[in-house]
């Protein structure tokens, strides 16, 4: 089967300009067919205040208002998604940007909870892995922001790294998918003040104990468990490290890889 990196970035890097570019380049280099998941809450964040409209966080998860649902899509949609395509083009990486709306690329449901309204946050139902294969096929690569819809005509604010999940798993069925999660550690860290720290491999018994004994962080527990939920749907390789170390993470030579044993 041929190869395929679905990607997924994190807002740190995107805050950052140079980090940023330095790590679209190293993207644009990558060979194969390959896809940019992105997130940015900090900037969405930023846009939301000077506009005067309050954001409330549960849990690290955005409570998305119908302002805060315009702010999202300006931001997530708009800027950075158009920012990260017009960058790879300059690298000469022919890409397009999407949101799950465009093509009907992902399809979701507004989150229901038992005590806490979320508002318009969507969770994945399904990825039209067809209209992505088709756009591979033309050698035209993909930068998706985190913005789903619902088939009746509302956007959704959706997780990045879920969308990264089910975009994988989605095109596994026709493809060699390798996952790899890119933020501002070196992957995940034994001591979260410790760089150097970082676990070569986490199969599901460790991150038993790694939970059990508290080593890791509540924000790297969903990360974790979305891996593991990628990998038992068919993903064959799954990556979580540093930006910068995206060329290393591509030979499987950096990072903390995911297995099942």
């Amino acid at each position: 089967m041929e190869k395929l990196y679905v990607i997924k970035i994190g807002g740190n890097i995107i805050d950052d300009e140079a980090k940023l570019s330095s790590f679209l380049q190293s993207f644009a280099l990558i060979d194969g067919k390959k896809i940019l998941v992105h997130g940015g809450g900090k900037l969405a964040t930023r846009v939301a205040e000077a506009m005067g409209i309050s954001q409330q966080m549960i849990d690290g998860r955005r409570i998305t208002d119908a302002e805060t649902l315009k702010v999202v899509t300006m931001v997530y949609a708009g800027f950075i998604n158009k920012n990260i395509v017009a960058k790879l083009q300059a690298n000469g990486c022919n890409t397009i940007g999407l949101t799950g709306a465009d093509g009907n690329l992902i399809t979701a449901h507004k989150r229901s909870h038992a005590t806490i309204d979320y508002g318009f946050v969507g969770d994945v139902d399904a990825v039209n892995d067809e209209l992505i294969s088709q756009l591979l096929q033309k050698n035209i690569n993909l930068v998706v922001a985190p913005v789903t819809h619902d088939s009746k005509g509302s956007l959704l604010n959706t997780n990045a790294d879920t969308i990264a999940q089910e975009i994988a798993k989605a095109m596994s069925r026709g493809h060699e998918v390798s996952l790899i999660y890119c933020f501002e550690k070196r992957g995940v860290l034994l001591n979260a003040e410790d760089e150097d720290s970082a676990i070569a491999e986490i199969n599901p018994a460790y991150f038993s104990t790694l939970k059990e004994k508290e080593i890791i962080s509540a924000g790297m527990i969903p990360k974790l468990d979305n891996a593991f939920a990628a990998l038992q749907s068919g993903v064959q390789h799954i990556l979580i490290g540093h930006a910068d170390d995206l060329s290393q993470l591509i030979n499987n030579q950096a990072g903390t890889a995911i297995t099942n044993e």
